[in-house]
């Protein structure tokens, strides 16, 4: 009996170390970027006219309205954070629409075929508009669905999901488009990338392809934040596109992460797409400033 009882407490005692130990690997293996916890977010479900959010935007960094878009219907949607209430204006025709950016006044929507639709922010309080000008063809044939709209340079950044010039190039290639408020029209103004092959050493595991569907832009520090649904990946750059952090994410907290925005306190927001067991959500993390020592 005496053996029977050592035997189980050896048992036991292994079982808490292996418990441990895994418990520890599984923490360890998700990151957070620099000021935030991605383990401990504020979640937000969406009602189901919002199972589908595909992006979302503030207006000049404001959080008392969530302005917000879904990948079937020309809908902008606002609402306030928490209140499941909401409001819409139709400014399209059903389509693939993936991201929302707001500056300057003006409301920009992504198409997935690079297609932009544009109005007035006065306009997102009403039900339908006449003023929404369609804008085709200015970036390549090809999949977008991340995008930024910044108002300090009057400047439209597109990022590729699936592009031809990326294809068997460790790289995202982005355009960027400059926009004139006097004549209220876009142009073609470059492009950038992204050099995606020393990703491996941030985590040997990681790919040195990526297909993102968000981008953002932290407003204190000018860093591009690149997130990707496909890859369960968030990629923090510098300025000039170059990779500082990489962070995988936790499938359990980011079921289909497809918008990404910050507020004018430099809190972080990523919406996710829902599906038949899980609603739509938005997902806050609150900016935690580093303590000097």
């Amino acid at each position: 009996m005496k053996r029977l009882y050592v035997n189980f407490l050896y048992l036991f005692l292994t079982l808490i170390v292996f418990g441990s130990y895994a418990c520890k690997n599984l923490v360890n293996k998700y990151t957070s970027p620099q000021g935030y916890n991605f383990s401990e977010p504020e979640k937000f479900n969406m009602p189901s006219s919002l199972l589908e959010i595909s992006g979302i935007a503030f207006r000049n960094g404001l959080s008392d309205t969530i302005y917000s878009i879904q990948d079937e219907d020309g809908k902008l949607f606002r609402q306030g954070w928490d209140v499941k209430k909401q409001y819409h204006l139709k400014f399209g025709p059903k389509g693939d629409y993936e991201d929302v950016s707001i500056f300057n006044e003006m409301v920009f929507v992504l198409k997935s075929n690079g297609t932009l639709y544009s109005f007035p922010f006065a306009e997102a309080s009403k039900n339908e508009s006449n003023l929404v000008k369609e804008t085709k063809k200015l970036v390549p044939k090809a999949e977008y669905e991340g995008m930024y709209a910044d108002p300090l340079t009057n400047k439209l950044y597109i990022l590729c999901k699936s592009c031809e010039v990326d294809k068997k190039m460790k790289q995202l290639t982005g355009y960027i488009l400059d926009y004139d408020a006097g004549t209220d029209s876009l142009r073609a103004a470059g492009s950038f990338n992204i050099d995606l092959s020393g990703l491996k050493l941030f985590n040997s595991k990681f790919k040195t392809s990526l297909k993102p569907a968000a981008l953002a832009k932290n407003p204190k520090t000018g860093e591009w934040y690149v997130l990707s649904s496909t890859d369960k990946l968030l990629l923090v750059t510098d300025a000039n596109w170059k990779i500082k952090e990489a962070h995988k994410l936790n499938s359990s907290t980011f079921n289909q992460p497809e918008g990404m925005a910050f507020d004018q306190e430099l809190n972080l927001y990523i919406s996710n797409e829902g599906d038949e067991v899980a609603d739509g959500n938005i997902l806050k993390f609150r900016y935690l400033p580093a303590v000097k020592k």
